[in-house]
């Protein structure tokens, strides 16, 4: 059955809970085909994600987000977000790049954190595949190892470095500009879709890196009502 829609799982901090706004309101204004939105939230998974937090991770969706293809019932394609990200260009062309050749398809960053600490003095954990996990295309049937035990269970590095796949030839490569790492990378005016990695605008630390402007702008848009003549 064809898919209509696309699924798209944002993961939600309640420390930076206008990140997911912004984020969804940026999909939303330039997308020219139909989208729908799941949080990916401590708060509404009761009896589902039942697993401790470990003290290195920066975000409470740092392993939630392997429940995305649980979430979809295990059917078509869905896309999982970090919340710290702003959209620059229509998902229409990121839903175009699917292959059905592939599991998972992300970008596959190759670097090494420039800084040590990240906002609210999180931690920067620096390990094989950094990043990779943190925007992925889900070929939902073909990740069904990835049930609420496993995601409850696993060892944080077997889910972010994909681990659970028979092997590594069923991640596919997407550009690097649909998960920009500002900060990390030069300033690019094709990046899709810019990560703020470190810190997002809203905290003062950042709101004057790379593409802050038009994250605040896209607030500015996210908050506008037309009022009566």
């Amino acid at each position: 059955m064809e898919q209509k829609t696309v699924r798209i799982f944002v993961g939600f901090d309640p420390k930076e809970v206008v990140a997911y706004h912004v984020l969804v309101q940026s999909i939303i204004e330039k997308s020219s085909i139909p989208v729908e939105f799941s949080l990916i939230a401590l708060s509404n998974l009761g009896g589902i994600f039942t697993r401790e937090r470990n003290a290195l991770q920066s975000t409470e969706f740092s392993f939630s987000r392997f429940l995305t293809p649980y979430l979809s019932g295990y059917e078509g394609w869905s896309i999982f977000m970090d919340c710290d990200m702003l959209m620059r260009a229509d998902i229409a062309e990121l839903w175009a790049l699917r292959d059905e050749r592939y599991a998972v398809m992300c970008v596959k960053h190759d670097y090494q954190p420039k800084i040590d600490t990240k906002f609210l003095g999180q931690v920067q954990t620096k390990y094989e595949k950094k990043n990779w996990s943190s925007f992925i295309l889900f070929n939902n049937d073909e990740c069904r190892a990835l049930t609420p035990d496993y995601v409850n269970t696993a060892a944080g590095l077997q889910l972010h470095q994909f681990k659970w796949l028979e092997n590594e030839d069923l991640i596919g490569e997407l550009p690097v500009t649909w998960n920009y790492l500002v900060n990390e990378y030069d300033y690019r005016e094709d990046a899709k879709n810019v990560h703020f990695t470190d810190g997002g605008p809203y905290f003062e630390e950042y709101k004057n890196d790379d593409y802050a402007e038009e994250w605040f702008a896209a607030r500015e848009r996210l908050l506008f009502a037309q009022q009566p003549a």
